[in-house]
């Protein structure tokens, strides 16, 4: 075992690096913007809004992740056009990586959101529509921002998860930190070492996040 190949080519490991947080952030944005979309679709008055977002829960938790990234790359593309993931700021695979991602941690963030606000006692609305607040109003008011304490905890747990799930993208060739370690693994026959050096650096990402994670919920039980 050749560990100076790591200080050799940590460079690659850490544009890799780079490409699993840009996917990260990513796929957090689209997955907080759908999931909250979706949360609010569960406990909708409209049967119709909860029985959509009740199918699109069932498929994306009921699928493997790995299926539904390469369903996006390879099955797409003959169906919407070859350009489908094309653009000029980031990799194909990367980009359909990130819409994957984002989509099926959109069904989990969607049940942490509709547990978040029906965790909210029944009697702040009640108290709220006798003051004369709408049904929205109540929502924007009082529900969503004692909503929004509850969960983060959760929220912030999904996002470790999904830093390490960006991973999976690596199988349609996205060159993120999996796929550095693998392809200079394979070059140099020293998978242990790579491996240990991308685990070293995901542990230093998780570790980040649960810091932040953490410094957070300090912060809201000093206010409470």
């Amino acid at each position: 075992m050749d560990f100076s190949l790591l200080l050799k080519h940590y460079d690659l490991l850490l544009t890799g690096a780079k490409l699993t947080v840009v996917m990260t952030v990513g796929a957090i944005t689209l997955g907080v913007i759908l999931g909250t979309l979706l949360g609010l679709m569960r406990i909708a008055r409209l049967s119709i809004l909860r029985a959509v977002s009740g199918v699109y829960l069932q498929i994306f938790r009921g699928t493997p992740m790995l299926l539904q990234i390469a369903f996006l790359y390879f099955a797409l593309p003959p169906i919407f056009g070859s350009g489908i993931w094309k653009n000029p700021f980031i990799p194909d695979a990367a980009l359909a990586g990130i819409v994957a991602l984002g989509l099926n941690s959109g069904a989990y963030i969607a049940e942490i959101i509709r547990s978040g606000i029906q965790g909210v006692d029944i009697g702040q609305t009640e108290a709220a529509r006798a003051l004369g607040l709408s049904h929205l109003q109540t929502m924007q008011l009082v529900i969503m921002p004692q909503a929004f304490r509850r969960v983060i905890p959760p929220l912030c747990n999904e996002f470790i998860v999904l830093l390490k799930d960006t991973s999976l993208v690596s199988a349609i060739g996205a060159k993120e930190l999996m796929y550095q370690a693998r392809a200079m693994g394979a070059k140099y026959y020293e998978y242990f070492v790579f491996m240990v050096g991308a685990a070293i650096i995901y542990f230093c990402l998780t570790f980040v996040l649960t810091q932040i994670s953490n410094y957070i919920e300090r912060r809201l039980a000093v206010s409470d």
